[in-house]
């Protein structure tokens, strides 16, 4: 028998019993659905993740005080020295290294324009804005070169400034931060969050400052960037050795931020491919549905082989009729899911923010659609293998 007689032959007998075959097929597309819903949701994580961390760099070094335990985690307390200024203005001169901000964070009260909040200070290096890929929106930067010496001057995030002085420019202004009067200098362009630290919802002064306001002796940690073409570990290993030298010890804890992303998105796989695995689940009862429906197809249609058979149909011929049915089913309901799946993703990330988008991976998608093929295949051998070594009297005999 030729093939499109074949596939013919099974697309014949799966209408023939229409809604018996659509339940059928509904449990595989439950299944895939599932799947490519799941891991599309997992895939757009990743992407927020990726996105996230993009507006840091990947070429960029943390350096923070204490040694890191023996089982990872944050650096232990210890009676280890601070992070100092000094610590930061040495890193700055090691070669391959582009900028350094020694940051110190706090929450203080600022006034301004009659109006007062609490929100976040940050104590940071004057090239902290092109290490964050911060652009400036009005009047300037912290200024370089002062150190120890800094003068009280402030940048404020874009919503301080639209909350303290509306559509006025505050440039020039005085703000009390903690008491402390300082002139506001400039304003960072709109940013939004990264990861949990909003940009726009800050004020920025320089670290020494930031170290008397809020009664630090050290930083609370130093990052800095490197030359793309550098190599990470290299740097890495001179940012140790000048500070092990300055310590005595090698009493910090260091981290690349690539190091970090790599492992964080090893781990966003592996959750991505559980939930995939666990809405593979509903596979396995599709499967057990093909199984049934084959085997009661099988029994109604005992006469049909007989006469197959006594025809001169051999029995691979019935052989490959019945596994065609259960392979078109599969892939039938992988097709409807497949549908299905895509359309409650796109539906999903209509629900989810802007910077989460919902991505459905088509490699899961293919994946999804020849294991359901696969499925329908392995679930229809044993009713097909009865089927074709049915008795051909038996067969003809059957009502």
């Amino acid at each position: 028998m030729r093939w499109r007689d074949l596939l013919l032959l099974s697309l014949h007998a799966l209408v023939a019993y229409r809604l018996r075959s659509f339940l059928t097929l509904l449990g595989i597309a439950v299944g895939i659905a599932a799947v490519i819903l799941l891991t599309s949701i997992g895939q757009g994580l990743q992407n927020y993740v990726l996105n996230e961390f993009a507006k840091f760099g990947s070429n960029l070094i943390k350096v923070m005080p204490g040694r890191q335990n023996a089982r990872g985690g944050t650096p232990v307390p210890t009676t280890a020295r601070d992070l100092s200024l000094d610590d930061a203005a040495a890193l700055a001169r090691l070669p391959s290294v582009i900028h350094v901000s020694p940051v110190v964070t706090g929450n203080a009260e600022i006034r301004a324009n009659g109006r007062t909040r609490r929100t976040l200070v940050m104590g940071v290096g004057p090239k902290m804005h092109e290490m964050y890929s911060v652009s400036v929106g009005s009047g300037q930067f912290l200024p370089v070169g002062e150190g120890r010496n800094a003068r009280a001057l402030v940048v404020l995030g874009a919503t301080l400034q639209r909350e303290f002085f509306g559509s006025d420019s505050p440039l020039g202004a005085r703000v009390e931060i903690g008491g402390e009067r300082y002139r506001v200098i400039g304003v960072l362009k709109p940013k939004g969050q990264i990861l949990d630290i909003d940009i726009d919802d800050a004020a920025y002064i320089p670290t020494a400052r930031a170290m008397t306001l809020f009664n630090r002796s050290g930083t609370d940690h130093i990052k800095l960037t490197y030359d793309v073409a550098a190599d990470a570990d290299s740097v890495l290993r001179m940012v140790r050795q000048t500070l092990a030298v300055r310590h005595g010890s090698e009493d910090f804890t260091t981290s690349k931020q690539e190091e970090f992303i790599s492992s964080l998105l090893d781990i966003l796989r592996i959750l991505t491919l559980t939930v995939a695995a666990l809405g593979s689940i509903s596979l396995a009862v599709g499967a057990v549905g093909i199984v049934t429906i084959m085997t009661i197809a099988v029994t109604e249609r005992t006469s049909e082989i007989g006469l197959l058979v006594a025809l001169g149909a051999r029995r691979r011929t019935i052989l490959g009729l019945f596994l065609a049915e259960a392979v078109a089913l599969a892939a039938l309901g992988g097709l409807l899911g497949l549908v299905v799946g895509v359309g409650l993703g796109q539906l999903a990330g209509l629900f989810m923010p802007a910077e989460f988008p919902v991505t459905t991976s088509w490699k899961f998608v293919l994946a999804a659609e020849i294991l359901s093929a696969l499925i329908g295949l392995t679930a229809g051998v044993l009713p097909a293998r009865r089927a074709a070594r049915l008795n051909v009297i038996d067969a003809l005999r059957a009502e």
